[in-house]
């Protein structure tokens, strides 16, 4: 007997498959040919949009590691922010496409661009806010249960508390090279000079920090009393 495979969702596409992921609709957000300045705009558009659809999904599970955090559910949190710095990683990789676009080419594609930038990208702002209310919330948990950041420093991996610490330490790393990767993308293909205001910024950022005091824990004993800068603690 024939299997009828015909779709039972409702929806535009020919399958299932095609309604639920709604094909239709995220395969018609890149420009058409006709539309095209240059021929890699496809292949900027598609690292930028599946970019901004990884950033959606680490936001999402960095708000509910705040939300698991707060009622004490370390291991639970500590889950969650493994499968949010996994999805850095994901956005880190996907950059190494740009290792194919070529400086004039980027240059003819350009004005298709308008005035956007990557520092407009409402995923990396969201996950910037939610990454801040989760150092909030461990602060709050670790002075709750009076324990001090600088206990921190030797992982235990017995220690729910510890163990998460260094998943929060991963995670400000994870987030560090992903931004030291974009800035040489920016100097490499998008012709950007290494002393001009947008590379400055840029590189100011590879070294911002959302949990300073956890890497302060991890100093030596004579390097205590190092100050951490400004920019680490916004």
């Amino acid at each position: 007997m024939k299997q009828d495979h015909s779709p039972v969702l409702p929806g535009d596409g020919a399958t299932d498959y095609a309604r639920y992921m709604r094909l239709n609709t995220l395969l018609a957000l890149q420009r058409r040919p006709d539309e095209m300045m240059h021929r890699d705009e496809l292949l900027f558009q598609v690292v930028h949009q599946s970019t901004e659809l990884w950033l959606k999904l680490v936001a999402a599970e960095l708000a509910e590691a705040v939300t698991r955090l707060r009622v004490g559910e370390l291991a639970v949190t500590e889950s969650l922010l493994t499968r949010a710095t996994l999805g850095i990683r994901l956005v880190t990789d996907q950059l190494e496409m740009f290792r194919h676009l070529s400086p004039a080419d980027f240059q003819a594609m350009q004005p298709a661009l308008g005035k956007g930038s990557g520092a407009e990208s409402p995923g990396w702002r969201q996950v910037h806010a939610m990454s801040r209310q989760l150092g909030r919330a461990f602060a709050e948990h670790l002075e709750v249960r009076g324990i001090e950041p600088a206990a921190l420093g030797r992982p235990d991996p017995a220690d729910p508390v510890q163990r998460l610490a260094e998943a929060l330490i991963e995670w400000d790393e994870r987030v560090s090279l992903w931004r030291m990767r974009h800035y040489r993308v920016a100097l490499r293909v998008g012709g950007h000079d290494p002393g001009g205001a947008e590379a400055t910024m840029l590189a100011k950022l590879v070294g911002h920090r959302f949990f300073p005091a956890l890497w302060r824990a991890r100093l030596k004993p004579s390097d205590g009393s190092a100050n951490e800068s400004q920019a680490d603690q916004r």
